[in-house]
């Protein structure tokens, strides 16, 4: 059967197809000019900017990153702390939002209330800091993945998933003598695919991009995440004011500057863009998760 759409539809038609790939051209452009600038000697970007001449290409700024031991070991960092985050956020999550999906639990409602208050009121950084210090968590990777693990929003996607699954496979369980225990391990967590991939990519991504936890509750260099350390690096690289009148100290550090800059923000990308195709599938159905059907 085949549907004419319509001329008003057929705008519509276009005007959203625009509004996409101007959507698209906004997310690659930017990222596309900082991989090519990544390859590029900072002298001639700087100077005369881009240039296809593989004479003004260069792979020092990848040398510099990957030469650098604590860089190295910040990556191994970040994706030790962003793995178990995203391990202990899903498991709470999916443990949390089975049981309130369940009408049969006593007081419900007053746990997703009391939930629901933490969206709007937060303890702040100062009473979380002597919280984290209390339970001995300071300059341990356990102060980057236990407070921020309880996340209200991914129980409530959670929740909202599990309630719509379908009882009567629960039921049945029930008929032949499955435990809850059985019915959540067997029936519930196969079914469960698509929300939990999303809510470990959520995680994962969030953890990732992070340095402001790490900033307060971690002091040993050797505990720090790829993002903090590219902070300090970025950072020891700027110019100090005593320096200001030496030109060429100057031009050097900017050189410097801008040659990590660059190969940075594509090796510490690399891990989010390696992992969304193989999580795609799951997203896709996860993200429709409370819509209308």
């Amino acid at each position: 059967m085949i549907v004419k759409n319509s001329p008003f539809d057929r705008f519509l038609l276009v005007l959203n197809g625009l509004f996409l790939g101007l959507g698209v051209l906004i997310v690659v452009i930017p990222f596309g000019y900082i991989i090519a600038a990544s390859f590029m000697d900072p002298t001639v970007l700087l100077n005369r900017g881009f240039s296809f001449q593989p004479a003004d290409w260069s792979l020092e700024g990848y040398r510099k990153i990957l030469g650098n031991e604590a860089m190295i070991r910040g990556f191994f960092n970040s994706i030790l702390y962003a793995t178990g985050f995203a391990v202990v956020t899903v498991l709470i999550s999916i443990c949390a939002g089975y049981a309130l999906a369940e009408d049969t639990l006593v007081g419900r409602k007053w746990f997703m209330t009391l939930f629901i208050i933490t969206l709007f009121f937060g303890g702040g950084l100062i009473p979380t800091y002597l919280l984290v210090r209390q339970l001995d968590l300071l300059n341990t990777p356990w102060a980057l993945i236990i407070p921020g693990a309880v996340n209200v929003w991914n129980i409530i996607l959670a929740r909202t998933f599990f309630k719509g699954i379908s009882k009567e496979l629960k039921e049945a369980a029930n008929v032949d003598g499955a435990s809850e225990w059985t019915i959540f391990t067997r029936i519930v967590i196969p079914l469960s695919k698509p929300i939990m991939f999303v809510l470990a990519l959520y995680a994962f991504v969030g953890q990732w991009n992070s340095y402001f936890d790490a900033m307060i509750y971690l002091d040993d260099p050797n505990l720090f995440p790829l993002q903090l350390v590219l902070r300090s690096i970025l950072i020891q690289n700027q110019a100090a004011p005593g320096m200001i009148g030496d030109q060429q100290a100057m031009a050097e550090l900017k050189k410097l500057s801008e040659m990590i800059k660059y190969s940075s923000i594509v090796i510490s990308s690399l891990p989010l863009i390696v992992m969304y195709p193989f999580f795609q599938k799951y997203f896709e159905k996860g993200v429709m998760v409370g819509s209308l059907k």
